[in-house]
């Protein structure tokens, strides 16, 4: 999977398409370095890398694996299940990329054909993320910047609506009404947390399929979302 991220191509000349391994701008909420976990929590927008590396991974390459946690088992699989309970975050985004496998009519060969989809209103979307810091063995001080690398992941679903007619997975947002919940790191019951992620758009989805040029991370701009012959 990759995704636009919050950006329509009538607002800019350049569509910022996430990549894994990108950074993505994600909305999260943390409390003040060196003040305890009573303290007001702040609101930040502020970049991480796609691809979630635990904090007890020895090398950064996990993270390539880890772009999409499962929503089924995302609350107690080790890698995830701490960060579930309280690093939670919103990656917003107008629609997301997915490839559906098609057979040619010429060549009879297989194929991967992309798909554009969104929300049928055009409205943005706020995907359901985790974020989790890791700490560079080789840098000594952890004052450094380079120190901490500070990465997320998507949550998915099982596919519905058109979505299901081109992947069997997608990516799960939040309603207004629940990023409140969500972001707050002193919310951890699992069941009440999965209980506040939904179907992007509520199911209300459209899929276009797009130029083959979407296969390429390198490439980038909003002709990439220009519908075309499957």
């Amino acid at each position: 999977m990759r995704y636009v991220t919050a950006a329509h191509s009538e607002r800019t000349a350049k569509l910022p398409h996430c990549a894994p391994t990108n950074e993505v701008w994600a909305v999260l909420e943390r409390t003040a370095r060196g003040h305890d976990d009573a303290a007001p929590e702040s609101r930040q927008l502020r970049p991480l890398r796609w691809g979630l590396v635990p904090s007890w991974a020895k090398d950064v390459k996990v993270g390539a694996r880890m772009i999409n946690a499962r929503v089924e088992t995302v609350h107690e699989k080790p890698a995830y299940r701490r960060a579930f309970a309280k690093r939670r975050c919103l990656l917003p985004a107008d629609g997301f990329y997915e490839w559906q496998q098609i057979k040619d009519q010429d060549t009879g060969k297989a194929r991967k054909q992309p798909y554009f989809i969104h929300p049928e209103d055009d409205q943005v979307m706020a995907l359901a993320g985790l974020y989790e810091y890791w700490r560079d063995p080789a840098v000594k001080q952890d004052d450094d910047p380079a120190a901490w690398l500070v990465t997320c992941t998507i949550i998915t679903t099982e596919a519905t609506d058109v979505a299901g007619h081109v992947h069997p997975r997608m990516p799960l947002a939040l309603t207004p009404d629940h990023y409140d919940a969500w972001l707050d790191p002193h919310h951890q019951d699992p069941d009440e947390l999965r209980a506040l992620l939904t179907q992007p758009a509520d199911g209300h989805l459209d899929a276009r399929p797009v130029s083959t040029g979407v296969n390429n991370v390198r490439n980038n701009g909003p002709q990439l979302l220009d519908e075309t012959a499957p």
